[in-house]
């Protein structure tokens, strides 16, 4: 039995279409992650993407005031400006949003780096 198809380029297309689909579904590009504007401190660390910019602090973490200028240094060394960075939301503090934040290219915490070293506490559960 041979079967003709009219529109098999149509069909080719189509089929094209889904498997491109289903390939960015899988393995989404990274367009969407944000962008590392400033570190003042580890609770004013800027953020944007293409759209808006936030202020952030990192959640689950204290530093002591004498080791806030140490803490600063380690962050910025690590994570540059212009360093694309996801973002973990937890909760807010005022008009703070407490958040983890991680590099995309090497999934680095920042709360995780801080805490390696002995100027910072846990202030946590998680």
């Amino acid at each position: 039995m041979i079967i003709k198809f009219k529109n098999i380029n149509g069909l080719k297309k189509l089929l094209q279409i889904i498997l491109i689909f289903i390939f960015i579904i899988i393995f989404p590009i990274n367009t969407y992650s944000a962008e590392l504007l400033q570190i003042n401190d580890v609770n004013t660390i800027l953020v944007g993407d293409q759209n808006r910019s936030l202020y952030l602090s990192l959640y689950c973490i204290e530093i002591n005031e004498n080791d806030n200028e140490k803490a600063t240094e380690i962050l910025k060394k690590n994570f540059p400006r212009g360093t694309k960075v996801k973002i973990k939301p937890y909760g807010s503090d005022g008009d703070r949003l407490l958040a983890k934040i991680f590099r995309v290219d090497d999934e680095t915490e920042m709360t995780q780096l801080l805490n390696t070293f002995d100027s910072s506490e846990k202030n946590c559960m998680n």
